[in-house]
């Protein structure tokens, strides 16, 4: 029987908590799909660096590395200050590990959940692809005169052709295969919308951000020309990619974007398909390890409350799957969690689902 081996970072706050729901589907799915996961724990988080003040240990990159997928929980602790642990786990991860691409599948899986009129599954269900190692999270700049009446901070975005590059080749590639059927890491086959043409569009925002969009721009459409004749391109502002996620969904199939950009439609992305506890996403080095993880948040004051919602953690963990290449059972845990949505669920919020945390986990497990 094929075996994965698997990280698991249950994290902060309800991370541990959403993380038990998706493991218990996971192994719900895997014997009857034929293959095994090992899980091994780890432990870093805001708990751990309040005890000993280590944020992440120099030798647990290097354990990381040997595993292709982690399963991330959450991070983010109230006692510890905003950045500490975001900037010296969750970046330091991404960046360490070369997890280049930040995929964000925006699927509606239920009408009633949608706040925009007149919008369902058929309008909202698109793709965000984030680059995930550049921009202005790399963290170059800094103060002058700080703390004076003279202060200076700069932070600069830093985009470099081998970045923007690798980044779009993946999103042409996700456009190409999202139309075609084919399953590919990141989507599954299930997913893909038959008979349209693929189209993949560059949020950015080039009328003022002069030379870094000026790279994506000319890189996205070289490589499109020479690449992906076939893939439509498009491109549109970051203001009115917002404008077009409420007004018209629909309009969007793949977009690929910078890493601030990307951070923020995301967030929005979320409220249009349901809200933060539907929302999955993974942080993917295609050659290396991978990271999944729902993008909710560690939602500190619902901790030990039986009352998160898990759907978000059991849909990065079906994403994991797809992307360790168990395509079939990543899409019986999609048609789960759709029929736990569409059946039974009151709401998709924190304590008003009608039943608790492991109570969905365990409706999601006895339907894959």
């Amino acid at each position: 029987m094929k075996t994965h081996s698997v990280a698991v970072l249950g994290g902060d706050g309800t991370g541990p908590e959403v993380v038990r729901e998706a493991i218990k589907v996971l192994d719900a799915a895997a014997p009857k799909h034929g293959f095994k996961l090992n899980y091994t724990s780890f432990d870093f988080g805001g708990d751990r660096y309040l005890r000993t003040r280590e944020i992440l240990p120099d030798r647990a990159v290097d354990d990381l590395r040997q595993f292709p997928a982690i399963l991330l929980g959450a991070i983010g602790h109230p006692d510890v200050k905003p950045g500490v642990l975001e900037k010296g786990i969750l970046l330091r991860l991404r960046f360490e590990l070369e997890q280049y691409v930040n995929l964000r599948p925006v699927k509606l899986y239920d009408a009633r959940y949608c706040p925009l009129k007149d919008k369902g599954p058929e309008e909202v269900d698109f793709v965000v692809i984030r680059e995930n190692n550049e921009g202005l999270y790399t963290g170059s700049g800094g103060f002058v005169f700080k703390g004076t009446p003279n202060e200076i901070a700069v932070q600069e975005s830093i985009n470099t052709r081998r970045g923007v590059e690798r980044c779009l080749r993946y999103a042409f590639e996700c456009a190409r295969k999202r139309r075609g059927g084919q399953s590919w890491k990141g989507l599954k086959a299930e997913d893909a919308k038959q008979g349209k043409k693929s189209q993949l569009t560059l949020c950015g925002k080039t009328n003022v951000l002069t030379y870094a969009f000026d790279l994506w721009e000319r890189a996205f459409h070289e490589i499109g020309a020479s690449d992906y004749p076939d893939v439509k391109r498009d491109y549109a502002h970051v203001d009115a990619t917002t404008m077009w996620f409420v007004k018209n969904p629909e309009w969007f199939d793949v977009i690929v974007t910078d890493n601030m950009f990307g951070d923020i439609i995301t967030d929005l992305g979320a409220m249009i398909q349901g809200g933060m506890g539907i929302a999955a996403g993974g942080n993917i080095n295609p050659e290396g390890t991978s990271m999944f993880e729902p993008i909710g948040g560690s939602a500190p004051k619902y901790t030990g409350k039986n009352v998160i919602n898990p759907l978000a953690a059991i849909c990065a963990g079906a994403m994991m799957l797809d992307h360790l290449g168990e395509t079939q059972a990543a899409a019986a845990i999609e048609k789960a969690v759709t029929r736990v949505v569409h059946e039974k669920l009151k709401s998709l919020a924190a304590g008003k689902m009608g039943y608790g945390t492991r109570e969905v986990g365990d409706l999601v497990a006895s339907m894959v």
